[in-house]
């Protein structure tokens, strides 16, 4: 969220915004202590009260929790997906692209026909080649978190090949794309949707019994004239949150 909106929102929000944006981004990581009521009280000049819903709405989204002696940390990591917009965010404010003890395994990398849906969202014919990667995204434990495929054009194979390759870009492909092929992104599109896993989409989360629901999500991110630089498909457990935040337009 731009600095100019978050500013247009009441008090309460702002501060709910910020420190949930804190621990999406990775910048509050799992364990750390978020600021009691009287530090948010007097850092952003709002009430005990109002401070105190702000934890109390941060706990009700799995975001934190209060341990006794230690004040309200952080523990999203068992409850939150991490979207690719959530994972934009944190690679521009921390450097990471994944919470610390999070990882990503590349399953394969390649050039292949352009599905119908693929096509559409890129802009290219269907059937011609385009470039799609594979991924597993892990936990601290090992357990599967979310798997996803991204898709670019096939000539940006040419001016970033490690796009090709089935190894971990380091700061993201959308960095890279930026540095290798001067193509920057400027918005970002999530869908987001639920349907029941496929017995090969079990096996890649690590799912034993089905029918098991999937919080399925499909992302695009757009360059200033609105061109596709990446398309991409990802899904994780049913039981786990994706945060956004909206507000009624004014008439």
């Amino acid at each position: 969220m731009s600095p100019e909106i978050a500013r247009s929102l009441p008090p309460y929000m702002q501060v709910l915004t910020h420190l949930r944006e804190q621990i999406v981004s990775g910048r509050l990581a799992e364990g750390d202590t978020v600021p009691s009521e009287r530090q948010l009280a007097a850092d952003w000049g709002i009430s005990r009260a109002t401070a105190a819903k702000v934890l109390g709405e941060l706990r009700h989204e799995k975001l934190v929790t209060a341990r006794q002696g230690s004040g309200t940390v952080v523990t999203s990591r068992a409850t939150l997906h991490h979207s690719p917009s959530d994972r934009l965010r944190a690679a521009e404010a921390t450097g990471r692209i994944y919470p610390p003890g999070h990882y990503a395994k590349i399953l394969s990398a390649g050039l292949e026909p352009a599905p119908e849906r693929v096509a559409l969202a890129l802009g290219v014919e269907e059937g011609v080649d385009v470039i799609r990667r594979r991924r597993v995204t892990y936990s601290e434990n090992g357990d599967p978190v979310s798997a996803s495929t991204s898709w670019f054009v096939a000539e940006l194979g040419d001016l970033a090949p490690q796009l090709l390759q089935p190894e971990r870009v380091l700061g993201g492909t959308p960095k890279a794309i930026e540095e290798h092929a001067g193509w920057s992104w400027r918005d970002g599109q999530d869908l987001v949707g639920a349907r029941l896993a496929t017995e090969e989409e079990a096996d890649l989360l690590g799912i034993t019994e089905l029918p098991a629901a999937l919080l399925v999500g499909y992302n695009s991110l757009f360059d200033a004239e609105g061109k596709v630089i990446e398309y991409g498909e990802y899904l994780t457990h049913g039981d786990r949150f994706t945060c956004y935040a909206y507000r009624r337009p004014r008439d």
